[in-house]
């Protein structure tokens, strides 16, 4: 039988070995597969490295994978001294490619870790060579009005673990406030046991989550989108055809904004596109990559 720590820190074998690195906030997990051009995956809101599980194992074949497992409240190292307002948050990232010393980084961020991951592009971009956006928080949608009472509830003592502890049986799991919108299919148990557990067992991986949700706001996504004209490197948006939180127009919007974007759909999914049409996804990533490198040393040839 499981262990509850097993059970609340669980990560799959699928997404490599796991490792930590030091940086200045403190120590953070990553996993690691893979050879040849990096990608560097990153999760939102009360998941964590899990989320990428089922398009590492295809995209490592070819590329050197770096699934990183951010205080999100779904963690098991908690960082007390880390500033987690969203731009620390995308410090964060940024540090930790810097410290594994990592270069034409291809960043892939989703839900709120795709409005991190639009923060990295325009504020700490030297070492992104591309980035891809599945569906994620932009412009004024930060976060999305369905979650609001989310952070409502980060401000009341005791309610986040109150709410954590109301989604340690598997069905309000599936409530639209919890994933139920976010995926078509339920998720693994092991996958959303990995994602509840550790918030409704850890006061620090509260406090942690707790100092994010108090600042976001959409000021942060506004400010990141009237930069994102700047960033000239390659872009993949690929959204979720049927997503309930991210609209259509806000891909298209993207896919206008950022000089050199080519938007795609991915279709039968919501938000979780990874979890729900994974083999779609590595599909789209492996192209982008494979397509605009050749098109990097045809442009150093001549």
């Amino acid at each position: 039988m499981a262990t509850t720590d097993s059970k609340t820190y669980w990560r799959s074998p699928e997404l490599g070995a796991g490792q930590t690195v030091t940086l200045l906030q403190g120590e953070l997990r990553y996993f690691e597969s893979g050879s040849g051009e990096t990608l560097v995956f990153v999760h939102g809101l009360l998941v964590n490295a899990n989320l990428w599980r089922k398009v590492v194992p295809t995209l490592s074949k070819d590329h050197h994978c770096i699934v990183l497992d951010l205080p999100f409240g779904s963690h098991e190292i908690p960082m007390p001294n880390a500033e987690l307002d969203p731009h620390g948050m995308a410090d964060l990232i940024a540090d930790a490619i810097e410290a594994l010393d990592l270069d034409n980084v291809t960043l892939v961020g989703n839900d709120s870790g795709g409005a991190l991951s639009q923060m990295v592009a325009t504020r700490r971009s030297e070492r992104i060579a591309r980035l891809v956006l599945t569906s994620c928080d932009a412009f004024d949608n930060f976060p999305p009005a369905m979650f609001k009472p989310l952070l409502m509830t980060a401000r009341i003592p005791g309610g986040l673990l109150a709410l954590a502890t109301s989604l340690r049986p598997g069905p309000p799991r599936q409530l639209p406030l919890a994933f139920g919108w976010l995926t078509k299919r339920p998720l693994d148990r092991d996958a959303s046991d990995s994602y509840v557990l550790p918030v409704a067992t850890s006061s620090a991986v509260r406090a942690d989550v707790r100092r994010f949700l108090l600042t976001a706001n959409p000021s942060y996504t506004i400010e990141a989108a009237g930069h994102l004209g700047e960033f000239e490197k390659p872009a993949l948006i690929a959204f979720s055809r049927e997503d309930r939180f991210f609209p259509n127009e806000h891909a298209e919007r993207l896919a206008t904004i950022l000089p050199d974007a080519r938007l795609e759909w991915v279709e039968d999914a919501r938000t979780f596109s990874m979890e729900d049409n994974p083999a779609r996804v590595a599909e789209l990533v492996a192209g982008f990559v494979r397509e605009t490198a050749q098109d990097s040393v045809s442009a150093r040839a001549v």
